[in-house]
Formats: structure tokens, C-alpha cells, sequence
């Protein structure tokens, strides 16, 4: 999929604002790995580190494989293993990458989203967030 420069990152910029977040990512899918598509108030390193995930690897990696959001309470505190030791270097704490779909059902990437404050999502809110997040333009 294609995006008009600046697009991705507007709409998340958006998206993040009017759920009270603080940061976010959108991913796009190529073949068994996400691509970063746009990331707002992440560190540099930790943009390098997203640049590609992998199936299987760390929340955006996980939520892809699993077809499913993975969220966190505490990004700086999981003990669950999604959370990959870079993703404590954003200044953030709750956290969601949430699987995004095409017309067909396939998975064509996985949006982002983190808080400031631990707390949980309950299923509502997961959601709200998950149907607002297919609409993001090039995941």
C-alpha cells in the first residue's frame, strides 16, 4: 500500500491524541515481517529497532502472529516476555499494538499505541482502539 508523505503519521498523531496517548507506531505488512510506516515520540534507537520486526518478535511481532492485540500493563515492568528490553526506553508505560486487516481478512499491519501511567484495557476500550486502528492509512 501506498501513502501520500506525512499521511501515516498525521492520522497517528491524531489517533494517538484523541485516546490520550503519549506515543505510537504503525507498521505496514511485507511478506512475514512489519515495516515501520510512522512512529511518533519514540526514541531514535528504538525507531532503529522497530525499523523491521519480525513475526513472532516483540508486541507489533506478536500482535501480527497471534492475529490478535498484545498489550501491557507496565511497558518499564512486564515480566511476560512480549515486551523486547528496548520498548523500556519510550517514555511511556501501558502499552497496545493492535493487528489491522484488509478487505480480505488478511493482516496488512499493526498500529500502536502507549499511555503514560500503568493501568489495564479492558475489552471495551481494546475494542474502540481496534476499530478506530483499521482505519489507519498504510498500515
Amino acid at each position: 500500500m501506498t501513502d501520500v508523505p506525512g499521511t501515516t503519521e498525521s492520522w497517528l498523531r491524531r489517533w494517538i491524541a484523541s485516546h490520550g496517548g503519549v506515543a505510537g507506531t504503525v507498521h505496514t505488512r511485507r511478506g512475514d515481517d512489519m515495516v515501520l510506516a510512522a512512529a511518533v515520540n519514540l526514541p531514535a534507537p528504538v525507531v532503529e529497532a522497530v525499523r523491521v520486526v519480525p513475526k513472532g518478535k516483540g508486541m507489533a511481532g506478536l500482535a501480527f502472529e497471534r492475529d490478535a492485540p498484545v498489550s501491557t500493563c507496565n511497558l518499564q515492568t512486564d515480566t511476560t516476555g512480549d515486551v523486547r528490553p528496548g520498548a523500556r526506553a519510550v517514555d511511556a508505560d501501558a502499552a497496545v499494538a493492535i493487528p489491522v486487516h484488509d478487505a480480505a481478512g488478511d493482516i496488512r499491519g499493526v498500529v500502536g499505541i502507549a499511555y503514560r501511567g500503568g493501568r489495564a484495557m479492558d475489552d471495551r476500550e481494546l475494542a474502540l482502539l481496534t476499530d478506530q486502528a483499521e482505519a489507519a492509512p498504510s498500515a
